[in-house]
């Protein structure tokens, strides 16, 4: 049986994690990876597809030209982004004695530059997005 203590140390435990920084950092890390893994595959599959004729190849480049691709364009660049900062700010936080302590910090750092990444990537691709190729 469960002591008052430990109860409450277990519960403790559990709101610690609810929606914190860190917990935010690590779910978008792993989609942006995911994201980034699925736009490779995509990319390899359509310069692949030249093998099975130039018919094949432009039509899967049609389909790019869709609107849900031209706007997935731009979470691409800003997933990249997340992902290659994030990627640094856990070396930090690995590597050094103070990564910790502002870690939080450094998190949100990490989502202003992607932000910032996904206005600049909107502002140069609005011609495509708009009218496509």
């Amino acid at each position: 049986m469960r002591s008052a203590t430990q109860g409450k140390a277990a519960e403790e435990e559990l709101r610690m994690y609810r929606g914190r920084e860190g917990q935010w950092a690590f779910l978008l890390h792993r989609l942006s990876g995911l994201a980034i893994l699925t736009y490779l595959l995509l990319h390899v599959f359509s310069i692949g597809s030249f093998i099975f004729g130039e018919r094949f190849y432009m039509a899967i480049h049609e389909t790019y030209d869709l609107w849900p691709f031209r706007i997935g364009l731009l979470f691409v660049t800003a997933g990249v982004v997340y992902h290659a900062f994030n990627g640094l700010r856990i070396i930090i936080m690995d590597f050094t004695g103070f990564g910790v302590a502002y870690q939080r910090q450094m998190w949100y750092g990490v989502l202003l530059i992607s932000v910032v990444a996904f206005i600049g990537a909107a502002w140069t691709l609005y011609p495509r997005l708009i009218g496509g190729y």
